[in-house]
């Protein structure tokens, strides 16, 4: 038997702008045309992540669906809208649970402000791990959101843990770890079935 030898990928060139000299600024970012979908700036860097897998998006459509309609009236959730955090960082949560005053501002907005949010909420992927435990949390406590949630996949169920911000040392504090029901006080009282992910809502 012979064996087969594998040639290695090739790279395809990278376009100059994608690395500018010192990263690029939000305002620049924001005003960029025709980037891939859901294209977030972390630290001046441009991230780009994988296809959606259906049991994210599931995930998403179910907080999205409940989040806004148990929330009181000056509030709204709203799905992967970008948040310009600071001059280098414009993440894109997952979810958002936002200023209904935000909501309304602009209809045709392409970002909201840290100031709006007062939720964000990260459904963890395969390709995001790093960034969903680590670094877009921190990103969201220096910016001071109140509140954070991180799902994670187990085995098809989703586990949502919640955590709440120590303003004083810009940091989050592990406030729950919720499976199949989360219920909560905050940011307002909240009873989501986790184990409806997938299934039709009510008509």
């Amino acid at each position: 038997m012979v064996a087969e030898t594998l040639s290695a990928p090739v790279a395809e060139p990278v376009p100059s702008w994608v690395y500018p000299p010192g990263g690029f600024t939000a305002e620049k970012f924001l005003k960029l045309k025709g980037l891939p979908k859901h294209t977030q700036l972390i630290d001046g860097s441009l991230v780009f992540v994988s296809p959606q897998q259906l049991w994210h998006s599931k995930v998403i459509e179910l907080l999205v669906r409940e989040l806004d309609r148990q929330a009181p009236e000056h509030l709204r959730a709203v799905r992967e809208m970008a948040v310009r955090l600071g001059d280098r960082q414009v993440p894109e949560p997952d979810v958002a649970v936002i200023t209904a005053e935000a909501y309304e501002r602009n209809r045709k907005a392409t970002h909201f402000f840290g100031d709006d949010v007062v939720l964000a909420v990260e459904v963890v992927s395969p390709d995001s791990v790093e960034r969903d435990r680590d670094t877009k949390p921190h990103k969201y406590a220096l910016a001071g959101i109140e509140h954070f949630w991180r799902i994670e996949d187990d085995g098809g169920q989703p586990v949502v843990y919640t955590y709440a911000l120590v303003a004083s040392i810009q940091e989050y504090r592990l406030t729950g770890i919720h499976r199949d029901q989360l219920q909560d006080k905050v940011p307002y009282d909240i009873e989501i079935d986790l184990t409806k992910v997938g299934a039709r809502p009510p008509r």
